[in-house]
């Protein structure tokens, strides 16, 4: 498929690819140039507040792993199992 590069820069996606990959209006891509061809990433872009309160968590996570607190489970039927029970 060929695309046109217009004027302020701006390259139309072709309709089967926006179709392939689920693409919609506003999304965001990673854009880089490597030994000669340009790749599109699409990416999803999360609040910087959002992100620290995920890592804090993590490391809560991770932490109660470590000292036994939390549980962990071998497969999902393994936590099933233990929601049911609860």
């Amino acid at each position: 498929m060929l695309a046109v590069l217009r004027s302020q820069s701006q390259i139309t996606i072709p309709a089967p690819v926006i179709s392939s990959l689920g693409l919609k209006e506003g999304d965001q891509f990673d854009i880089f140039e490597d030994n000669g061809k340009i790749s599109m990433i699409p990416v999803a872009v999360y609040p910087r507040d959002y992100v620290e309160q995920l890592q804090k968590e993590t490391t809560e996570l991770k932490n109660n792993i470590k000292s036994g607190k939390q549980n962990v489970f071998e497969n999902v039927d393994d936590l099933i199992m233990a929601l049911e029970n609860s």
